[in-house]
């Protein structure tokens, strides 16, 4: 007993001194000095970057440096946002570089082919090697970012650059076909990003934006992406070229992202394959950073980077090796609301991929349109194909939405009994369904809901299949016609409770449209129940409450450059729905603009798309969008101009992309590309 008591007290005195030993992370003790320089490439190309260099450096003091790297413009579109985000680094010690992409912006050199290219990688690995070699630098960098520059955080660490020691990356994947919106869940998709950076390569930097031919010929000339990707509708080589498997990431990934944004399911991957050290944080945010999120709860997320960058690069124990390897918001009921300002629910800690209570339950498809526990009789349920549902369903897997009821109007829906007590689901969902269809092509997508006692539907997750990708993405086939196909619909990463009285509510359908472009055959879908493998809904259930994480503090004020004003936003933007009942034919149509003013001028920024689909005939569809950026400088008047259609047949899709530049409203430089490219399963 004595013995015990001895242990236990040594074993309490171990704890008090690890804590004790924990260092604060660094204190924001810099002022911050800004530098434009070059970074030589070893062709002759220099690449310009932004240096928030820490003011106040003691003689001789050597830094890291926080690297971020991406073609979203450092010295105009994205001044402001780098400055709120870099000040924030460098006022704690560290050396903040923002880099433009080659081509783009004020960097020398021709655009890139397309995105995560071998020229952007090769760029970056000396990118990073110039930074470890700069007189202030302690030979340590770190790299991190958002959507693209998270992206290629992650690609740069599957690449070993020895002076890259840690990456911080936030709504970013490694899944290029799959997951990425050019071909969401493996299908075709057309949005706001093709309009935006088929245009910007044609951009010259700010704030001369010169005319000089010898510069600006070589942008205006480059291939719009949106043709590129086109022309690659299955998964393969040019997809897989710029990634490694996440199992070869060495070095330690801090990861961020939001249960109603696109690209959430890469962070359990991350945990399941990468035998580094993982940091991840899940929350119910939309695709940005969680102190600006369009809806709550909002956190700082800087100060815990610190944290991170101090371990990793300074040698500094904060006590990041201590951190939950992920925690998760578990979001709780709430109506469908667009505008909701914060999502009720709690945080909870998880050690491990998948979470150490998930169990599965089962539910099957049953032939009074229920579901339940038990195995259903055998049934077939057909569902006539119509092309252009799917609006309320949301224009990619990250949104809050309306109710979803007009979507379900056109799905094969079913529902629980109303729930007994709470049910808690953390994980990926999915629709185990055995489907045929008349026609060699077709797209599955099954929708996960809650469904109130009065009738309202809250969208929870949900997921689509391209049913000739069935086996494999990169070799699909077409459907026979009448065969019935064993298809795992795997449901996009989400987190919900359901409260008691509710039901579990889940829909199938052939389209989400405008989210997905329409398959091109009129057809019949067809799904079997009945006995164990029938069609089926598999939930990950976890306790309702789990264990709580230490708690985040609220965001901090950010530094703000006084010089940029905004208003406005080119995204989520607005949109309208138009259905002629009578032709069969529907319409939607999305517009944004945004305005900011510079020291040296106004841009102001406008996007529209407008889809349309014909139900008569699914074959013809088309979007049609513009992008127009106008500079209002000292002395002149630049307008850049992209117009993208993208339209259907049965057999092909019709391409046509013009890009244009005008000075005082005359046109001085246009040049148009257009294809007819094969549908390839699509």
């Amino acid at each position: 007993m004595i013995q015990r008591i001895a242990f236990a007290v040594l074993f309490a005195a171990a704890i008090a001194v690890a804590a004790w030993a924990v260092e604060p992370p660094s204190a924001p003790a810099y002022g911050v000095r800004m530098e434009n320089t070059w970074i030589p490439m070893k062709d002759g190309v220099r690449l310009s970057v932004t240096l928030y260099m820490p003011d106040g450096a003691k003689p001789g003091e050597k830094l890291p440096a926080i690297l971020e790297y991406h073609p979203y413009r450092k010295d105009d579109a994205m001044a402001a946002r780098d400055y709120a985000i870099f000040t924030y680094f460098t006022r704690r010690g560290y050396v903040g570089a923002r880099v433009d992409i080659r081509g783009f912006g004020t960097s020398e050199g021709v655009p890139t082919d397309r995105e995560y290219s071998e020229q952007e990688q090769a760029d970056g690995l000396q990118i990073i090697s110039w930074l470890a070699r700069q007189p202030w630098s302690n030979g340590n960098v770190g790299m991190m970012g958002i959507s693209w520059s998270g992206f290629n955080s992650l690609q740069m660490a599957m690449l070993h650059a020895p002076e890259l020691k840690a990456i911080l990356a936030a709504d970013a994947t490694a899944e290029l076909f799959h997951d990425d919106i050019h071909y969401i869940d493996g299908m075709a998709h057309v949005d706001e990003f093709e309009l935006n950076m088929d245009m910007a390569p044609g951009m010259t930097g700010a704030p001369d934006y010169t005319l000089d031919q010898k510069i600006l010929g070589p942008r205006f000339e480059a291939t719009p992406w949106s043709l590129l990707y086109l022309e690659h509708q299955r998964d393969g080589p040019f997809w897989r070229g710029p990634v490694r498997p996440l199992s070869e990431i060495t070095i330690p990934c801090f990861l961020i992202g939001g249960l109603q944004d696109g690209y959430r399911d890469s962070i359990p991957a991350m945990i399941e394959q990468t035998k580094a050290p993982v940091k991840a944080i899940i929350g119910p945010w939309n695709h940005s950073f969680p102190d600006n999120a369009d809806f709550g709860p909002r956190i700082e997320w800087r100060d815990e980077a610190v944290r991170w960058w101090d371990y990793w690069l300074k040698g500094r124990d904060t006590g990041v090796l201590q951190d939950p390897k992920l925690v998760i918001y578990m979001q709780h009921w709430h109506p469908p609301d667009p505008n909701l300002e914060a999502v009720p629910g709690e945080w909870r800690r998880e050690e491990g991929w998948p979470p150490r209570d998930a169990k599965p339950r089962i539910l099957f498809l049953q032939a009074n349109h229920t579901l339940a526990d038990s195995v259903a009789a055998k049934d077939v349920h057909q569902l006539k194909y119509v092309p252009s549902i799917g609006v309320e369903s949301g224009f990619w897997w990250g949104e809050l939405l309306t109710d979803p009821r007009p979507v379900d109007a056109f799905s094969l829906v079913y529902d629980s009994a109303p729930l007994q007590n709470e049910v808690a689901i953390l994980g990926r969902p999915h629709a185990w369904v055995r489907a045929s269809a008349t026609a060699p092509s077709a797209d599955w997508f099954a929708r996960l809901s809650d469904v109130a006692p009065d009738g309202t539907v809250t969208q929870i997750t949900g997921a689509g299949l391209n049913g000739a990708q069935r086996e494999s993405m990169s070799e699909p086939r077409d459907l026979e016609l009448g065969k019935v196909y064993p298809l795992d619909i795997e449901m996009h990463l989400t987190s919900w409770v359901f409260p008691k009285g509710h039901r579990i509510r889940v829909a199938i359908s052939n389209a989400l449209w405008p989210m997905v472009l329409p398959t091109p055959y009129p057809m019949t879908t067809s799904l079997e129940l009945g006995a164990n493998d029938g069609s089926r809904l598999v939930l990950p259930v976890v306790p309702v409450h789990g264990i709580s994480p230490p708690a985040f503090q609220p965001p901090q004020p950010s530094e703000e450059r006084r010089d940029i004003q905004s208003t406005g936003e080119l995204f989520p933007g607005d949109w309208t729905t138009t259905r002629d009942e009578v032709n069969h034919k529907t319409t939607v149509h999305w517009h944004g603009k945004t305005e900011t003013i510079y020291p040296w001028g106004r841009e102001t920024d406008y996007e529209n798309l407008t889809y349309d689909a014909d139900d008569a005939r699914p074959e013809i569809s088309s979007v049609q969008g513009e992008a127009k950026s106008v500079f209002g400088l000292k002395g002149r008047v630049l307008t850049w101009q992209g117009h993208l259609s993208v339209t259907t047949d049965q057999k092909n899709f019709y391409y046509k992309y013009t890009r244009e530049l005008s000075k005082d409203d005359q046109m001085i430089k246009t040049k148009t590309w257009q294809e007819t490219i094969p549908r390839d399963h699509q």
